[in-house]
Formats: C-alpha cells, structure tokens, sequence
C-alpha cells in the first residue's frame, strides 16, 4: 500500500507542478492545461486523434504512449519507425488546413507558430484546441512527456518514461560535474552564422557535458555572430549538428566536414589546429524530444576526447 500511495502522490505533485490538471477524469470531468504559450487548454476527455506539427512532438506523443492517436504529423516525422505511416499534412513553411480538418483531431500539437501562424489561427478558429509544446531546457523534455500523459490519457506509462529519461540525465551530468571545462563553439548554421546561447535546449547540454560556451552570455537564444568573433573566442572544439541524421552514428570526428570548410583555413583556432571538430547526429541533438538524451551523451564523448587528448600532451 505504501508503494502505491507513494506513486500516486508523486503523480499528483508531478501533474501539478506541470500545469495539466486533471479533475476526476475517471468520472468525467474536464482536463485543462496551460500550454508553452500561456494558452489555457481544455479538453473534456483525453484526446484520441492528435496532430502533431513538428517531428520533436510527434516523438514525445509516442514517448508519452500515445503513438497509436496520432493521425496526421509534419513531413520530417520519421521516428519512431510507426510515425512514417502517419499521413503528411504539411511541413515548417506550408500547412494543409483542409487536410488537417479532415482528419478531425480533438487535438493539434504545436511547437512555434513562425511561418505558418496564419494556418494554426484558422485550425484554431475551426475549433480545435491547440496546444504549444517547446521545451529549451533537458529537464522541460520529460516534463513535456507526462504533460501529454495527462493530455492522452496515459498518465503512467508517461510518467515511467520520463522518469527514464530524468535518471539518464541525471545519470550525465553526475559524470561530468567535476570535468575539467572545455571552451566549445557550437555552429548552428554557416550563412549567416550562428550559434546557441546558454538558455537554448543545446546550450544547456554542452554546459552538462563541462563545455564552456564561447557565447552563452548572448540574449538570443539563437544568436548571429562573425568569423572574427569566433576566432577571438577561440574555441577548443566546434560542434555542429550532421546533416544527414537517420542512421548515421551519433557523433564523429570531422575536420573535414563540408560544414567547416570554412574554419579550415583559421589554422590559428586550437579546435582547428588540434583537430577537436565535431559533428553530432542531428536528429539526436536538434530535436526538442526524447532522444536529446543521445545527443547529449554524444557531445559528452566527444568532450571526454578533447580532455583526454589535452592531458597527454
């Protein structure tokens, strides 16, 4: 009885510091959420057809149990294997919204509106609740897990795997607490250049990792800088994210990737000089999803060589 009272209150406490409510749902009664944009959510039962308007949020569906509701999803989804059978509605630049209206979801999923606000206000308009889902931090991705949980009506399998994921973090950081720093760049994109400050979801994993962003201190979560900027910084190791993703592996050293010709010639860079170039599967590191787990414990790898490397000179 003890380990069933302990699970349901750290349930309680789970759903509640997440801002899903759900009132007697057994019985009925609503469930209401307040989304990442401070929107108000409510759903009178857990929802079974669910959009989802970006690959991280198809993942956290299925992460959080709830794969088998998801009827229409962006065209990059492509994980987990189930997820390529779900029917494409549209992609970051361009929505079907007679599409997405056919489908009749009791639920869309939304990361940022961007380019495609207009289309999101006239799902919307239509009656359909949508709900923002953005994390930026490591510790807001299982958060996102139970909070669908709560959503569709998985509330235990979700919170399972959350916990998973909380315990491999925690699992990283507790092994990197006492690493010795490393100066990291990590390159968003070539042109125009730009990085992530410390606040994004990146940024927050080099920092576990005992990486010392060269421009954490930023305000934009994804700032622009310059060549020279990055050069005075001079970084012991660059990073960036793989193009191909998929299958490739997790993270590689690659001097001469096509994403740092253009560092090549700066040989003055340590990261340059000393080879300490990095690529990291995309699909693992740029997701806001469950796989970040992954991605994280590649970029600790690949710091785990710079230090080793560094040591024995």
């Amino acid at each position: 009885m003890r380990a069933v009272r302990c699970h349901f209150v750290g349930l309680a406490a789970t759903v509640l510091a997440t801002g899903v409510v759900a009132s007697q749902a057994a019985h009925g009664a609503p469930i209401r959420a307040t989304d990442d944009g401070g929107h108000v959510v409510t759903l009178a039962r857990p929802a079974t057809r669910i959009v989802t308007l970006a690959p991280s949020l198809t993942e956290l569906v299925f992460a959080a149990g709830g794969g088998a509701t998801v009827v229409g999803t962006a065209a990059l989804s492509d994980f987990p294997k189930a997820a390529r059978r779900i029917d494409r509605i549209g992609d970051a630049t361009r929505l079907d919204v007679e599409r997405v209206l056919a489908l009749k979801p009791d639920l869309v999923l939304i990361w940022q509106r961007g380019n495609l606000g207009r289309e999101i206000e006239q799902i919307g308009a239509a009656g359909i609740a949508l709900f923002q889902l953005e994390p930026r931090q490591l510790d807001d991705v299982p958060r996102a897990i139970e909070r669908l949980g709560v959503l569709l009506g998985h509330d235990a399998s979700a919170l399972s795997r959350a916990n998973e994921l909380r315990a491999q973090l925690e699992g990283l950081r507790s092994a990197h607490a006492g690493a010795a720093p490393v100066r990291v760049f990590y390159q968003v994109w070539q042109s125009p250049l730009m990085t992530v400050n410390r606040a994004q979801m990146i940024g927050d994993a080099l920092a576990l990792c005992g990486g010392r962003n060269v421009f954490g201190e930023l305000a934009p979560l994804v700032p622009v800088v310059s060549t020279e900027a990055v050069v005075a910084a001079d970084p012991e190791a660059i990073f960036t994210a793989s193009e191909e993703g998929g299958g490739t592996s997790a993270w590689q050293r690659a001097s001469n990737a096509p994403g740092f010709a253009a560092w090549r010639r700066h040989t003055q860079l340590t990261a340059v000089r000393r080879g300490w170039m990095f690529t990291v599967n995309g699909d693992l590191i740029s997701r806001q999803g469950p796989r970040i787990v992954e991605g994280v414990s590649a970029i600790c790898a690949a710091l785990d060589t710079v230090r080793r490397e560094r040591a024995a000179r």
